[in-house]
C-alpha cells in the first residue's frame, strides 16, 4: 500500500515539474516571438522569419529542459555556434560518414542533438525526453496559432 502512495506522489511531482517546464517554454517562446516581431522589417523574407521562429522554438525548448539533458546542451551549443558563424562548416571527404551505415541506432543518433557521443541506453533515454519536449513544443505552437487566428 505504501509503495502505491510513493509511486503516485512521485508521479504528481513529475507532473508538476512537467507543467513548470511547459510554462517556462511558453514564456521564453512568446518573448522570442515578440522580439522577432519587433525587430523584423517589411523587407525581411519569409524564409528568414521562418528560420528565426524555428531557432526561437528550439532555443526555448532546450532552455526549458535545462542542462540535465545532453540533447538540450548540444542544441544550445549548436545554436550559440551558429550565431557566431555565418557559414556552415562543410565536411571534407574523409570526415563524411560512410554510406551503408543505416543501422537504426545510427539514424537515431543523427536525429537527437548530441546523439553521436552517447551509448545506446543513454541515447534511448535522451530520445524519450527529446520527443516529450518536441510534443510540448508542437502543442504550444498550436495554442499560439489558435489564439492568434481567433
Amino acid at each position: 500500500m505504501e509503495s502505491k502512495s510513493y509511486t503516485t506522489g512521485s508521479r504528481d511531482n513529475a507532473n508538476r515539474n512537467l507543467e513548470g517546464s511547459k510554462i517556462l517554454m511558453a514564456s521564453h517562446f512568446l518573448r522570442a516571438l515578440f522580439r522577432i516581431q519587433q525587430t523584423s522589417t517589411t523587407r525581411s523574407s519569409f524564409a528568414g522569419r521562418r528560420r528565426r521562429i524555428r531557432r526561437a522554438a528550439y532555443a526555448s525548448m532546450a532552455y526549458s529542459a535545462g542542462t540535465r539533458r545532453a540533447w538540450s546542451r548540444a542544441l544550445l551549443r549548436k545554436l550559440r555556434s551558429r550565431a557566431r558563424l555565418r557559414f556552415p562548416r562543410r565536411l571534407s571527404g574523409a570526415a563524411r560518414p560512410q554510406r551503408g551505415d543505416t543501422d537504426q541506432a545510427q539514424v537515431l543518433r543523427k536525429l537527437v542533438p548530441g546523439g553521436p557521443g552517447m551509448d545506446y541506453c543513454k541515447l534511448l533515454e535522451e530520445t524519450a525526453d527529446y520527443i516529450r519536449c518536441l510534443t510540448t513544443q508542437v502543442r504550444l505552437m498550436q495554442t499560439v496559432m489558435d489564439s492568434i487566428s481567433s
